[in-house]
């Protein structure tokens, strides 16, 4: 029976371990009806009551396959939008915080990309010559907008695939939100970086020439995460002066030149792929989010492995930290007594278009 929702005053200066205990015991009450999916970059306070974990895509097919009622998604808003998105009508998908966002995403907003395919289309018929390709990184609208425009969406796990895709089809692709991914991606495809030019949505036309727009493959929107950005080659300089048989893998929303002087680069899943199957006593670099390589650091001392965060300075994704214990001990607290909090959920016009470009992107993979 419903009751009245537990405000979160009530948790908000809760200790960690209380809050632990009550986590574990609203989730033995809630049983089946609830799973869990945890991104990596998640805090271990909460990432470890996770059913499942992963990366983007490895997540997004989760919240595709799961059977639960509830699916409590530790993670930020996009990744909410993708498990309402992907599951059941009767399933409810929830985030313990709703201001856990993502700064990358937020460069890109429905408004700008609706502009940018009026201004592309004073050049050429926009349905016919460009595929509009948005890394999942992005807003519910506008995956809608690539599912109703003929469009896909890709993960750093699968962005290579998809540009392939997007070209079988069409000319040129319009990348959002992340150039760095884009660049990676076209890069390793062998385009030319002449050919894959930064599309500035505050400029008219991309502060771009009608040459530069005829002649590119790859339009980057001028978009990058926050956290990423932060990461330099003289850091990669340093580490291989000091430790010469040292490896450096990064995430490709790294800057260019760090993918560049990277031995391998790839998503999050991919990262710790890697460096699980590395032979006992590498030593390695790691250009990604800080909660994960702490994580992989602890895991692998004992076999010997030695795991280094890759810049000098603290790069946590802010955003993701909101969700703490405090937020899900509440979260769980409510479900138990009947009331659904934070529920995501992206409207049915929207979700359809949305679910349209993702299940090209699952299906492509």
């Amino acid at each position: 029976m419903q009751t009245a929702a537990i405000k979160f005053e009530r948790f908000q200066h809760s200790a960690d371990e209380e809050c632990q205990q009550r986590i574990i015991a609203a989730r033995e009450k809630l049983g089946k009806r609830l799973v869990i999916l945890g991104h990596h970059y998640q805090h271990d306070g909460v990432y470890k009551h996770a059913d499942y974990t992963g990366d983007s895509l490895k997540l997004s097919r989760n919240a595709a396959e799961v059977d639960a009622e509830y699916i409590v998604f530790l993670g930020v808003h996009f990744m909410a939008e993708v498990a309402d998105i992907l599951s059941r009508p009767d399933q409810i998908a929830i985030l313990p915080d709703l201001a856990a966002g993502c700064s990358m995403a937020d460069m890109a907003n429905l408004a700008k990309v609706e502009r940018s395919r009026r201004e592309l289309s004073k050049l050429f018929d926009f349905d016919e010559v460009i595929t509009p390709l948005t890394y999942i990184n992005s807003a519910a609208d506008l995956k809608a907008f690539c599912g109703d425009h003929g469009g896909i969406v890709c993960t750093s796990s699968n962005a290579t695939k998809m540009l392939d895709w997007a070209f079988a089809r069409r000319e040129k692709v319009l990348f959002f939100p992340d150039q760095n991914l884009g660049r990676w991606s076209g890069y390793k495809m062998g385009i030319p970086l002449e050919q894959m030019p930064v599309w500035d949505p505050d400029q008219p036309m991309g502060g771009l020439t009608e040459e530069q727009i005829r002649n590119a493959k790859i339009l980057l929107w001028k978009g990058h995460c926050a956290v990423h950005q932060m990461f330099r080659p003289a850091s990669i300089i340093k580490f291989r002066n000091e430790h010469p048989d040292g490896i450096v893998i990064s995430h490709p929303e790294a800057p260019f030149e760090v993918c560049q002087q990277s031995d391998y680069v790839g998503s999050t899943e991919y990262i710790v792929k890697t460096i699980s199957e590395a032979p006992s006593g590498t030593r390695w670099l790691v250009g990604t989010e800080l909660n994960l390589v702490n994580r992989l650091a602890e895991r692998f001392k004992p076999e010997g492995k030695i795991v280094q965060f890759m810049s000098h300075v603290i790069c946590e994704c802010s955003t993701m930290a909101r969700i703490d214990p405090q937020h899900l001990a509440w979260t769980l607290e409510n479900l138990v007594e009947g009331n659904v909090v934070n529920r995501i959920h992206v409207p049915e016009h929207e979700a359809e278009l949305a679910r349209l470009s993702l299940q090209r992107m699952l299906d492509a993979s």
